[in-house]
């Protein structure tokens, strides 16, 4: 015989996808509560609980939750973002998610709405995979906060943290011959050379070589030392020839502490977009942005003989796994290895003399 379905306890009722509660305090007033949850199990444990609790004479205690809008939610989050390294980006997350959320109360999130966001951003927008899934990372981790703040309950929470994220295409991998590096550099004006000739030699990132400060820069022993970085790590990186002789050219300032700084104002340069992007036109380099500097410089130092583990320490890559997109360069390595188990296995080893034994022999 089929076994019986359990029967539901007396106080437990389902309104919704979720299942509430139904007790009587210690006041014997009548106290209906979500259990927050859709699972019948966890609902009946914290039915459970709240009559063992009232019995040992423990009145059950409720956060009230207000009525909040993602705007709301918003404000709160960049004051909390404002002291990290990912204020700037997760500023720009905002603008863009404002107004497509701004006035949506935060209890009405679900997964359909999430989903239906990034459809509208890949098909509509054009934006890549890469991008939304920022968006995305950026809500998730708001609602975990907004549960925090007591902003929102965790059931929606545990519905936002359902959207899956979209599969990106990490694969681009732009990088400049040497003569286009020449022509990029040629048609560079002013500040703009030396900011392209320090990506190039360097690797570093645009966020990396604006801010850079003199004290920073130890000509001296031939680095460059950064403590803030993207990962938030201390790394130092190696000064060529050709970035020395670059930085020994540029009129410093007491004034100034930066290296690239605008000589009418005296303030550091926050973009160089503009400039970058009509070298690029007069050099005719297409499909290319600045952040590709990085890639030819490292694409140049695994192609040289660089090993990877140094590579990663010098462009500051967190894992080695960001590192190995460089690798499909370096096709010497593996004849290099090859060659090594040749030289172990055959001639220099007894197995080659046993061959030689043999045919000697025959």
């Amino acid at each position: 015989m089929p076994q019986a379905h359990k029967k539901i306890p007396r106080g437990l009722y389902m309104r919704g996808k979720t299942w509430w509660l139904r007790y009587a305090g210690i006041d014997g007033k009548i106290i209906y509560e979500s259990s927050e949850t859709n699972k019948r199990r966890d609902a009946e444990a914290r039915l459970h609980k709240r009559k063992a609790d009232i019995k040992e004479g423990k009145q059950p205690v409720f956060k009230t939750i207000g009525h909040y809008t993602f705007k709301d939610l918003s404000d709160e989050y960049l004051k909390f973002t404002r002291l990290q390294s990912s204020f700037k980006s997760k500023s720009s997350y905002l603008d863009q998610l404002n107004p497509y959320f701004g006035c949506l109360p935060l209890r009405k999130f679900n997964t359909l709405i999430l989903e239906q966001y990034q459809t509208k951003r890949k098909t509509e927008m054009g934006n890549k995979p890469a991008t939304i899934n920022r968006h995305i990372a950026t809500i998730k981790h708001m609602f975990t906060k907004a549960v925090d703040w007591d902003m929102v309950e965790e059931e929606t929470l545990k519905r936002v943290r359902k959207v899956k994220m979209l599969k990106e295409d990490n694969q681009r991998l732009r990088y400049l011959s040497p003569e286009e590096c020449e022509k990029l550099i040629n048609e560079c004006r002013d500040y703009v050379k030396d900011i392209v000739i320090m990506a190039l030699n360097t690797g570093m990132r645009i966020n990396e070589i604006l801010p850079l400060k003199w004290d920073s820069t130890d000509l001296q022993h031939g680095f460059i030392h950064l403590d803030k970085t993207k990962n938030g790590e201390r790394r130092d990186i190696p000064i060529n020839d050709t970035l020395r002789q670059t930085l020994n050219n540029i009129i410093r300032r007491l004034d100034v502490p930066y290296v690239f700084y605008n000589k009418r104002t005296g303030r550091r340069y926050k973009d160089i977009k503009t400039g970058f992007n009509a070298a690029c036109r007069r050099a005719d380099i297409k499909d290319f942005h600045f952040h590709d500097l990085r890639h030819t410089f490292a694409s140049y130092a695994v192609m040289g003989g660089v090993d990877l583990t140094t590579l990663k320490e010098i462009l500051g890559h967190k894992t080695l796994t960001m590192t190995l997109r460089y690798a499909h360069l370096t096709p010497y390595h593996k004849v290099k290895a090859v060659g090594i188990v040749d030289d172990m296995l055959n001639k220099n080893s007894t197995i080659q003399k046993l061959y030689k034994t043999k045919e000697v022999a025959n």
